[in-house]
């Protein structure tokens, strides 16, 4: 017999999940631009952090423009753990109009995660998407952005009515007016926000079959803080073994937020997980990202 989890349990996996994980460019494949020397290199030299860093792209370029829309969506949400980036803000912007509701639902929340101020005016109009799970994921993002028009969603929530007849539509507010339904739309889809704490894990445990991967990857979130160095490898090898696709998606979350580059040619092992294409496209993400620090780095010694 499982435990029911404590009140405590739940602010845990709440804020474990809220832990947030530049250049603009046109929508052609990041291999164009290569160098055909670099392909012509030896195989037994190492590969500089620069080779690493363009594989990475060209393995979320290819996510991003793959005809299923699991794989896009998935693509999508990795951008959000390059900050700062503009062409990450770019992809993400355009995954926004894509024709798959699951797609522009991670567009959405992606926008958020990465702050794109810009990205304000699309998000007040995805809020009368036809798809209550975009709206929740732009509601979320202009929540973010300190934008006044997402808090209407969450006052429709709250009361089960709308403060005005702009930005939801009757059949979307009825969705809403239960708690649960909203908890389980917003881990079906991959929203960064978990709505009524405790409701919402205990609809997550019920889709999940009790699995214990939650708390797992919530554990392996909060040590992205813990700044010792036998921390980071458990995390590494987490990140590239683990048998549950959540539990090594954590992991790799957490070595972005940790930010040491010395990781990127270990992980570069995911960039060859064809059949988990969830863990490559963070993988690609996180590489993106540690390249970037290591070149600041290397600009400021």
């Amino acid at each position: 017999m499982i435990n029911k989890p404590c009140p405590a349990f739940f602010l845990l996996f709440a804020l474990a999940f809220s832990i947030s994980a530049g250049s603009l460019s046109t929508p052609e494949s990041p291999a164009q631009s290569s160098s055909s020397a670099s392909s012509t290199a030896s195989q037994s030299a190492p590969r500089s952090a620069p080779d690493f860093e363009d594989r990475a792209w060209r393995v979320l370029w290819l996510g991003l423009h793959d005809p299923r829309a699991a794989k896009r969506a998935e693509a999508v949400k990795a951008l959000s753990l390059i900050k700062g980036n503009r062409r990450a803000m770019t992809f993400a912007l355009r995954a926004l109009n894509d024709k798959n509701a699951l797609v522009r639902t991670a567009a959405a929340a992606t926008l958020g995660e990465l702050h794109v101020r810009k990205a304000i005016p699309a998000l007040r109009l995805a809020l009368s998407d036809k798809e209550v799970s975009v709206m929740l994921a732009a509601a979320h993002a202009l929540y973010i952005l300190k934008d006044p028009a997402g808090f209407d969603i969450y006052y429709s929530i709250l009361m089960g009515d709308k403060k005005s007849s702009q930005g939801i539509i009757q059949s979307q507010l009825d969705r809403l007016k239960d708690p649960k339904q909203v908890a389980e739309m917003g881990f079906q889809e991959g929203l960064g926000f978990v709505p009524f704490g405790g409701m919402g894990y205990e609809a997550y445990r019920t889709l999940m079959n009790h699995d214990s991967s939650p708390v797992r990857a919530a554990a392996a979130r909060f040590l992205a803080l813990d700044p010792d160095s036998i921390t980071e490898d458990a995390l590494i090898q987490t990140a590239l073994a683990d048998k549950n696709v959540i539990v090594r998606g954590a992991a790799i979350d957490a070595l972005a937020q940790r930010g040491d580059p010395k990781c990127i040619e270990r992980l570069a092992k995911n960039l060859e997980e064809d059949n988990k294409y969830q863990v490559r496209y963070r993988t690609a993400a996180t590489i993106i990202r540690l390249s970037h620090i290591g070149r600041a780095r290397s600009a400021r010694n």
